[in-house]
């Protein structure tokens, strides 16, 4: 709602924060609307890996339309950013993916 200013005045701030505390819950939506963010620089600094760390959540989670995504991050850094994407989404992924899975 806060991104989009549905219903509220948008608020890219509350956004950030709405979504940071869903992606922490597992949920494939807002990793990607993270990695966008990211991606876009939208309230927060841009960041490249923080934005493909989002955008692989989202697609091991079978989210299609943030596969594309990631493969745009992936033509815009260098390998070495790419290993340090990939260790930052293994992360991510075992701390708010995986405890999730049994449920």
């Amino acid at each position: 709602m806060y991104a989009h200013g549905e219903g509220v005045l948008q608020d890219d701030a509350k956004a950030f924060y709405w979504y940071r505390k869903v992606a922490e819950q597992g949920a494939a939506l807002a990793h990607y609307a993270l990695g966008e963010m990211y991606h876009q620089g939208e309230d927060v600094p841009e960041d490249y890996v923080q934005a493909y760390a989002g955008y692989s959540i989202a697609t091991a989670q079978k989210l299609e339309f943030a596969k594309k995504k990631k493969g745009t991050i992936k033509k815009e850094v260098t390998p070495a950013r790419i290993a340090e994407t990939q260790k930052l989404s293994s992360e991510l992924w075992g701390k708010y993916v995986v405890p999730l899975q049994g449920d």
